[in-house]
Parts: structure tokens; C-alpha cells; sequence
């Protein structure tokens, strides 16, 4: 059953990652006055993409061709270790300084990727995405471990299991900042508005799209897979951080196949909910300039530790 859960969970995020990204897409243009090209449509991106011939720029090494298929892996392994349709012991196996540091792994491989290229583009992305990686990594540890202090565990199967036996615990003042901080967090590890815009190919604003721009065929539908793997991930993260309705925990061993199965639609649900809120919230916002992204993810930090000063309010005695 533990074998279940850990093939289930990157299983669900590998299939159904594109039509998250093709529901926020599809949102976004109703929302703009657009008929939109369906939620099936990164699906069939990616289909037409693994079709195309592959392009390696000269001069590029193993570092260009390794970090697609390091980004794939690094995502789905987080996939593995996060409670998203179910809490088992193989989830106590990963902690959020394993989490942060597998998204931290696939960042850094495609920064490499970027310079590796030698083109101007290219290493202005690098030097952006390190910039806002550099605050991103550190609010996530913050945000996270605010949570954590009052369960005296850094596991996210023991913050999510603990919130599941005890929903108060998420309108505490130390629980509002930190979710508000993860926010943040996943709109600038996905490149969404207001930190990049996805949709935008205007050179001196690429953060993400400069360091792809020489992928061609089956490695660059690897990236845009990845990258709809990521913004799944960090919204189901986000979502059963704070409303772990549905989850399948596991009392003796691991949980059945009928709970299991809930899980997954309560997830599924979930995600879309966020998906639905993150593309209405793009419509109302703008990309911020650049040298003001640093302040706002620095924003995001100083409430990731307002978070954890409050947390240590709410620790009893006897913890």
C-alpha cells in the first residue's frame, strides 16, 4: 500500500499537471473576454513539442541537455514526499529541508542550462532566477516552520496530520502569516504575476522564458511539463498545509484504496480552486518591475518570520 501511495501521487501530478495549467489559462482568457483554446490544450503543446526535432546550440555540454530531464526528476520526487492525496510512513521521510531542497535542485540545473548557452539571454535569466531564488528558498523554509514549531516536527506529514486532528490550528495569527508568505512564495517559484508573466516573450522581462529560449522539441516539452508539474505541487502543498479535507491518513500502516481514491478527488479539487483564484488574480494584476520583485519576496520573508515569532507564542509547557 505504501508502494500505492508513492506511485499514486507523482502519477497524478504527471497527468494532470498540463490541465491544471490549461485550467488557469482557460480562466484567464474567459476572464479577458476570450474564448480560450480549452484546458486540454498544454496536453497537445506538449504532444506537437515531443514531435519536433531536438536543437542543441553548439558549444552547449552536458549540463544543456541534463537539466530538463533533473527538473522532471527533481519535481516528481518532491511529489513523492509531500502528503497530497495521502499521509504515509514514507512521507516521514522527507521533511521541508528535502522539499526546498529538491525545488532548489531543479531551479539551479536550469540556471546552469541558461549560462551554458553563452547567450546574452540566456544569462540574464540565470542571474534573475538565482536573484529571486536567493529570497524564495528562505521564505519557504520560514513559512513552513512556523508550522512546524508548534507540532515539534519539521515533516510535513506530521503538520498536515496535525491540522487534520486540530482545524483550529490554521486561524491562528502565526498560521494567516505564514500562508500568506507561501502565497507569495508560489507565485514567484512558478513564474506567475506579478513576479514574471508566463505569457510574455518581451526580452527584457523574461525571467523563465530567456533561459528556454534555445530548447527546441522533446527537452523543451520536458520543461514545460516540469513547469506545470511545479505550480501543481506547490498548490497542492499549499492547500493541504491549511485544509487537509480529504486526505488520507493512515492510522495503522497506510490507507485503504477507497480513501486513498477520496484523496485524490479532494486534491484534485483543491488545486483547482487555487488555479481558478491564482488566474483571476492575474487578470487584476501587473508584472512588477524588475528591481522591485527583490521587495516584495523580501516582504514575503519578513512575514515568513513574523510566523515564526508567533509561533512561539502558541508552543505549551509540556511540548
Amino acid at each position: 500500500m505504501i508502494a500505492l501511495v508513492a506511485l499514486l501521487q507523482p502519477l497524478a501530478v504527471a497527468l494532470g499537471a498540463p490541465l491544471v495549467l490549461g485550467l488557469t489559462r482557460q480562466v484567464r482568457a474567459r476572464l479577458e473576454g476570450r474564448v480560450g483554446a480549452g484546458v486540454g490544450q498544454p496536453w497537445r503543446d506538449l504532444r506537437k513539442l515531443a514531435g519536433k526535432q531536438r536543437v542543441r546550440p553548439t558549444g552547449t555540454t552536458v549540463v544543456f541537455l541534463a537539466a530538463p530531464v533533473l527538473l522532471v526528476g527533481t519535481t516528481l520526487a518532491a511529489a513523492v514526499i509531500i502528503p497530497l492525496v495521502g499521509v504515509s510512513p514514507l512521507d516521514r521521510a522527507g521533511d521541508l529541508f528535502a522539499v526546498v531542497g529538491l525545488l532548489l535542485t531543479g531551479t539551479v540545473a536550469l540556471t546552469l542550462a541558461g549560462l551554458d548557452t553563452g547567450t546574452a539571454f540566456g544569462g540574464m535569466g540565470a542571474s534573475r532566477e538565482v536573484t529571486i531564488a536567493a529570497l524564495v528558498e528562505p521564505s519557504i523554509l520560514m513559512a513552513v516552520y512556523a508550522l512546524s514549531l508548534p507540532v515539534h516536527s519539521t515533516s510535513l506529514a506530521a503538520i498536515v496530520t496535525a491540522v487534520s486532528a486540530d482545524p483550529g490550528r490554521v486561524a491562528t495569527p502565526a498560521a494567516v502569516l505564514a500562508a500568506v508568505a507561501l502565497g507569495v512564495v508560489v507565485l514567484a517559484e512558478t513564474g506567475r504575476l506579478p513576479v514574471d508573466n508566463p505569457a510574455t516573450h518581451l526580452e527584457l522581462t523574461m525571467v523563465h522564458e530567456a533561459m528556454v529560449l534555445e530548447y527546441a522539441g522533446p527537452p523543451l516539452a520536458l520543461l514545460e511539463w516540469a513547469a506545470a508539474m511545479r505550480l501543481t505541487v506547490l498548490l497542492g502543498l499549499l492547500a493541504n498545509l491549511f485544509l487537509p479535507v480529504g486526505l488520507a491518513t493512515a492510522v495503522t500502516g497506510a490507507p485503504s484504496v477507497a480513501a486513498l481514491l477520496v484523496g485524490l478527488a479532494a486534491v484534485a479539487a483543491k488545486v483547482s480552486v487555487l488555479a481558478v483564484v491564482l488566474a483571476a488574480g492575474e487578470v487584476a494584476l501587473a508584472k512588477l518591475r524588475l528591481f522591485r520583485v527583490p521587495e516584495l519576496l523580501a516582504g514575503s520573508f519578513v512575514l515568513g518570520m513574523l510566523a515564526v515569532t508567533a509561533s512561539y507564542f502558541l508552543i505549551t509547557p509540556t511540548g
